[in-house]
């Protein structure tokens, strides 16, 4: 049991992309991302770890912003993009507005599953909570998050390759690394600014997934000239 909500989340979360998308990419080339998003998370922790040190010890930064917008949120979300920009747009298989989102959340959901067993299994949360909390507590909340900033990623990304070069590419970092930021600066003050963060932030992401069905519902191909 704790093992399957550990890793059904993300699972549940790509699925529903995944096979929303009507024309499906390789599941070669998803798990691929997949598993580029999990590789970064090994990076991701040795520098944060890194980070963290240095504005503790070196700065007057409160533990909020460093643990903020200092470290997992700009590292995290940079690594995603560098995945996307150095492995995703050089794909054949990208090549669809909605690819971008599907391939956004691929790599963000990557990340949060082995995030996830490290919460679960790695740490040792004496009487203060059990395994199977951490589990449900981060299903409906960290995982989503991750979730989130990739689709806001990959949808920035997809304008950036199909739309418009121009602010899109920036975009494509800075909101998600706001998201991120604002959730983990919620998550140790605020819990219903949080849940409305994520709330607010899965309102929008629909109405654009839904658009861009709408539009993909029109095509009998899927190719899109990058510009």
């Amino acid at each position: 049991m704790l093992f399957s909500l550990t890793i059904l989340p993300s699972l549940i979360i790509l699925f529903f992309f995944i096979s929303s998308d009507k024309f499906k990419e390789p599941t070669k080339s998803i798990i691929k991302v997949f598993v580029f998003g999990i590789l970064i998370t090994l990076p991701a922790y040795f520098l944060n770890t890194a980070l963290g040190d240095y504005f503790y010890s070196r700065t007057n930064a409160s533990e909020h912003l460093i643990g903020s917008f200092l470290t997992a949120a700009p590292l995290e979300e940079g690594l995603k993009f560098l995945v996307l920009y150095f492995l995703v747009y050089k794909m054949k298989d990208f090549n669809e507005p909605l690819d971008g989102i599907v391939y956004g959340v691929c790599v963000s959901l990557g990340f949060a599953t082995l995030e996830n067993f490290y919460y679960v299994y790695a740490i040792d949360w004496g009487d203060t909570t059990t395994p199977m909390a951490v589990a449900y507590i981060r299903a409906f909340s960290a995982v989503p998050m991750h979730a989130l900033a990739g689709c806001f990623m990959g949808y920035f990304f997809m304008k950036y390759a199909f739309v418009s070069r121009k602010d899109n590419l920036f975009f494509c970092y800075f909101i998600p690394f706001l998201i991120h930021g604002f959730y983990n600066l919620f998550a140790g003050i605020n819990y219903f600014a949080l849940y409305a963060l994520l709330i607010i932030g899965w309102l929008i992401i629909f109405k654009i997934f839904s658009d861009l069905k709408k539009i993909q519902k029109t095509k009998k191909k899927e190719y899109e000239k990058k510009i």
